[in-house]
């Protein structure tokens, strides 16, 4: 895949005249029998994407049209490069994203429910995607998927790959910009995530603990309550170390005075943590009850 990419951003930098006779030819190969054929004009389209030049050349649609094409592709690699293709578009050309924001968000929640993804890797190229789409979307179109978006992400929080965690993560943290409109339904799957989100504060992996720090600083406004909104984004900024022990302490406290019927809930959730793989987390779990 690095060869077609390189050799893609060399061209789209210094031979744009040529691109559309060259996208034209390529596009057959995308039905190729073949699958290297499929991966590397698949590779070559999704990088093409990150430019504006497809933009400039009126090549954008033609290309968004047969990089969604090849979501029903036999070959997983091709269908993770699309995904990634279609998210290219926020880089390359993000005064479009608003246009087509439906079919691209679609494409996206398509890409999270893929049956045949046994490593999750196009989940993960979709939520990667997804978040880089984002900001570019129209808030209605994020709305009506905005619940299924949550509540399919959230397994990934605890996933063995390091990387699914934190996309999933970084992925829920944006989404919280979203949830005015429908803040009951989003304000229950930010309390479904809550612990986890706080035990995860201890992950091994400093990226997981910085899209936490993330996440959590997102979510606080929409907990209705002032002094847990205020810990989380003194507390939980990228550059600064956690007193984690003391923070959750007073954490507590807040979730106490402002939720207590919750407390069932929050002692349940951490329970099934006593059996976490990570030693910090599976620590940090009962010092969370013993806190409540």
């Amino acid at each position: 895949v690095t060869c077609p990419v390189s050799l893609c951003s060399a061209m789209a930098r210094h031979a744009g005249p040529r691109l559309p006779l060259i996208v034209k030819n390529l596009i057959p190969t995308l039905t190729s029998v073949f699958d290297s054929q499929r991966i590397t004009t698949t590779a070559f389209f999704a990088e093409l994407l990150n430019s504006n030049v497809v933009n400039d050349l009126i090549l954008l649609e033609t290309m968004m049209d047969n990089m969604t094409g090849r979501q029903k592709d036999a070959c997983m690699l091709v269908r993770m490069l699309a995904l990634r293709g279609l998210g290219n578009i926020a880089s390359g050309s993000p005064e479009k994203v608003r246009k087509h924001g439906a079919k691209l968000l679609a494409s996206m929640v398509n890409g999270m429910d893929d049956k045949d993804d046994p490593h999750n890797l196009v989940a993960l190229e979709a939520m990667s995607s997804l978040s880089k789409l984002l900001d570019h979307l129209e808030e209605r179109d994020i709305q009506s998927m905005l619940l299924h978006i949550a509540i399919r992400i959230r397994p990934f929080f605890d996933s063995e790959q390091p990387d699914l965690r934190r996309s999933s993560i970084v992925l829920f943290g944006n989404l919280t910009k979203f949830s005015h409109g429908n803040c009951e339904v989003f304000f229950e799957q930010i309390l479904n995530g809550l612990v986890t989100l706080l035990l995860h504060l201890q992950d091994p992996k400093p990226e997981v603990v910085k899209a936490c720090k993330f996440a959590l600083r997102m979510c606080g406004p929409s907990m209705g309550c002032e002094g847990l909104c205020d810990m989380f984004l003194n507390h939980l900024r990228e550059d600064r170390s956690l007193h984690y022990g003391e923070f959750m302490n007073n954490v507590c406290k807040h979730l106490m005075q402002s939720y207590p019927e919750m407390l069932n809930r929050l002692i349940s959730t951490n329970l099934f943590y006593f059996k976490s793989n990570w030693a910090d987390i599976r620590a940090a779990a009962p010092m969370f009850i013993g806190e409540l």
